[in-house]
């Protein structure tokens, strides 16, 4: 968000931009169960693998996501406790008025990180412009 560093209500309202796409909350659910590569992200949320990185760049840019290396992979993550709060007070406020909450999407609730640490097996794809 360096870009509107200088204007709050206007990275106030990139923030949510970002949250108010059905995609990317579907991405940033999907990492709300750990650190994901873009192939996992792509089966997880049925979306392309350039809508997925077009995506994590959006969210990134605002500081919701975070980009890790891991050999040949990028994995990304929620950034801070902020990111995963923000999408739990989501939550919380669909609840208080009937609907359900974001996280109860059975694809992506019931998914779980790749823990493997090489990930020349991890089926991921090569992800080097994040």
């Amino acid at each position: 968000m360096s870009n509107d560093a200088g204007r709050p209500l206007d990275t106030k309202a990139r923030l949510f931009r970002a949250l108010g796409d059905p995609s990317r909350l579907a991405v940033l659910e999907a990492l709300r169960n750990g650190a994901r590569c873009v192939s996992e992200l792509v089966t997880l949320t049925g979306l392309s693998q350039p809508n997925v990185s077009g995506h994590l760049s959006f969210v990134r840019d605002c500081g919701l996501v975070e980009r890790e290396q891991r050999g040949r992979f990028a994995y990304y993550s929620l950034s801070s406790a902020n990111a995963e709060g923000i999408l739990a007070l989501a939550d919380e406020v669909m609840s208080r008025f009937g609907g359900p909450s974001l996280s109860a999407s059975p694809s992506i609730e019931s998914a779980q990180p790749n823990d493997r640490k090489d990930d020349s097996r991890a089926g991921g794809e090569l992800d080097t412009k994040h």
